[in-house]
């Protein structure tokens, strides 16, 4: 799992490295491929990163990663059809715990990123379209490449990504059925509490 959200962190970083008026200018195949090199790079000379430094990666994520998420549609797919049940507070309660646990996770995992490469599939885009798929492989030496695919949509603030699918896995997809189970056992307001002792445990380093 900690494999997966390395390489999640990857595409989350690859999207995120252009500036707002790159990401709505250029294709989203070919933003991804222009920073994706510079990123992992960037990320394999940075011996802060790499030695744990738990503060200074969060900060990186935070500036680079967040402005290019869309997290509310991001946590509307993952609680699923249980989101309707959930007040515009808890909504917005909602979307502030998960974009702090992928945060928290991303950064704790980012550290074993060392030797991984991206190879580009052929993009497919019609004019006009405002959701695509891009689609990637992440090599890994000694091991088989990982397909790695990702969501965008077109938002009048530039391209942003709403899912990240890693070997067929999708990362909103991959919380719905423990996010029912807490809303089953909780309601909405256990979920909201689940979410928040998860990333307090992540914060704390006690997290798996």
């Amino acid at each position: 799992m900690k494999r997966l959200f390395v390489l999640l962190m990857t595409a989350c970083m690859a999207v995120a490295t252009g500036s707002v008026a790159m990401a709505q200018e250029v294709t989203p195949d070919a933003l991804v491929k222009t920073v994706t090199d510079d990123v992992l790079k960037a990320v394999r000379q940075d011996k802060d990163i790499q030695n744990g430094n738990t503060q200074k990666t969060i900060a990186l994520v935070q500036t680079k990663v967040l402005p290019y998420f869309n997290f509310h549609r991001m946590t509307s797919l993952a609680v699923g059809r249980d989101w309707n049940k959930a007040t515009p507070k808890q909504k917005e309660q909602l979307a502030q715990q998960f974009q702090e646990l992928l945060v928290r996770t991303y950064s704790n995992a980012l550290s074993s990123y060392r030797d991984q490469t991206v190879r580009y599939k052929p993009f497919k885009m019609n004019p006009g379209d405002t959701d695509v798929l891009v689609r990637t492989e992440v090599v890994q030496p000694g091991g088989r490449p990982i397909q790695l695919d990702y969501s965008l949509e077109k938002t009048d603030k530039g391209w942003k990504v709403y899912d990240v699918v890693v070997a067929g896995v999708s990362l909103v997809t991959n919380y719905r059925d423990s996010f029912a189970q807490e809303v089953r056992s909780g309601g909405i307001d256990g979920l909201i509490q689940a979410l928040a002792s998860k990333n307090k445990a992540l914060d704390s380093g006690k997290g798996a």
